[in-house]
């Protein structure tokens, strides 16, 4: 990236003008905290959400736009890219955070029509929204690209749809970042392990989920908030990260290091004393 690249996609909180970022799924959870983040730091911000979901936005103020987007939808995603371009100017930073999730289920048993559009939302999603404002960015000379992909995509779990379809966030992110890295745009992808969600709130409230299980084998021994998620998200799309690009950055208290060590017993407790990670401020998102 040019050294003037690098000064157009600094962040208002950085020394440049205020940049206009887009963050689709941007009414709720993981999008949610992005967008918060991303305004702390100055930008203005485009949420593309479905229809219902703009009634969440009024708190946050005049630097918010919302747009209806089905981001599964060519002509839909095609056409509210031209209007935020039209309405709001070039966008600099675009955050693909809309998706949905699935239950655990054999997959002789999981029904085609969810695995379809599990996978036509999670990826087909991704990948129409990066072409859409991705490929404007490269025409105007650089930007910034960061999808929300999962930890479930590295590694083999009983979601048959969203695990591979997160897998495929992955790839499309690297190829993406070598296709248009000389054009000046960073593409990366984050990985967060089990957030603290309202939905995942709901699932342990209902009793569908036990938090004992998704913390035992995590090396900080607790879940991941949002706001930790949108935090790796503001630092990739920032000009502290001008030359990373084609990474995935898992967000995941250690679920990915800590899982292996079951074989061995468990990752181990706290050392006597010392407190350990699980005890400090990040338990608090428990």
């Amino acid at each position: 990236m040019t050294d003037e690249r690098h000064a157009a996609a600094l962040p208002a909180a950085q020394g440049g003008e205020p940049v206009l970022t887009v963050v689709t799924g941007g009414a709720s959870g993981i999008g949610l905290a992005c967008v918060r983040r991303l305004l702390a730091r100055g930008d203005r911000v485009a949420v593309l959400d479905l229809p219902g979901m703009q009634a969440r936005m009024g708190e946050l103020g005049a630097s918010v736009s919302f747009y209806v987007c089905d981001v599964s939808d060519e002509a839909s995603v095609r056409a509210v890219a031209e209007r935020v371009t039209n309405e709001l100017g070039a966008v600099r930073n675009l955050v693909n955070s809309a998706g949905i999730i699935q239950q655990r289920s054999a997959p002789e048993s999981l029904d085609q029509a969810l695995w379809d559009k599990v996978v036509t939302v999670d990826q087909r999603g991704t990948y129409l929204c990066c072409v859409a404002f991705g490929g404007r960015m490269a025409r105007q000379g650089g930007g910034s690209i960061v999808n929300i992909a999962s930890i479930t995509g590295s590694r083999s779990v009983p979601l048959h749809a969203y695990a591979p379809a997160k897998a495929a966030v992955i790839s499309i992110s690297q190829c993406l970042a070598a296709e248009w890295g000389r054009s000046g745009v960073r593409v990366n992808s984050v990985s967060p392990g089990y957030t603290l969600t309202p939905a995942l709130r709901e699932a342990i409230d209902r009793g569908d989920r036990d938090p004992a299980d998704l913390t035992r084998v995590t090396a900080l021994g607790r879940m991941v908030k949002t706001e930790e998620v949108a935090d790796a998200v503001e630092f990739l799309s920032s000009g502290r990260a001008s030359a990373i690009t084609g990474i995935d950055l898992p967000v995941d208290a250690g679920w990915l290091v800590g899982a292996p060590w079951t074989t061995y017993g468990g990752v181990p407790e706290a050392r006597a004393g010392d407190g350990g990670a699980a005890s400090s401020a990040g338990k608090g998102g428990q």
